[in-house]
């Protein structure tokens, strides 16, 4: 499991402002939300990390809405790629 261990900044531009919410009906501001669940989970996703980083968050938003938030860190921000609701198989992972 990764620890983020320094304050969180956030990098929306128009490549990825809005994003979620067109596919997935997610929010920027809802994404922003999970980093800060005490008990979220963030993996390395190593089968997508051929150019860059990659991790995957798990973690719920204030109002209860558990998120699959893939995401990277440039430049010591965090820019999300893509947002998503937890599937069925994914849900045990977080709890």
């Amino acid at each position: 499991m990764v620890i983020i261990d320094r304050p969180i900044e956030f990098q929306w531009d128009k490549g990825n402002k809005g994003k979620n919410l067109v596919k997935h009906k997610v929010a920027d501001q809802e994404c922003e939300e999970v980093f800060f669940d005490q008990k979220k989970k963030i993996f390395k996703d190593a089968l997508h990390s051929d150019n860059e980083e990659r991790l995957v968050l798990l973690g719920q938003t204030k109002n209860g809405r558990v998120l699959f938030i893939v995401f990277t860190v440039r430049s010591g921000r965090i820019r999300v790629i893509s947002a998503r609701d937890l599937n069925r198989k994914e849900r045990h992972l977080y709890e």
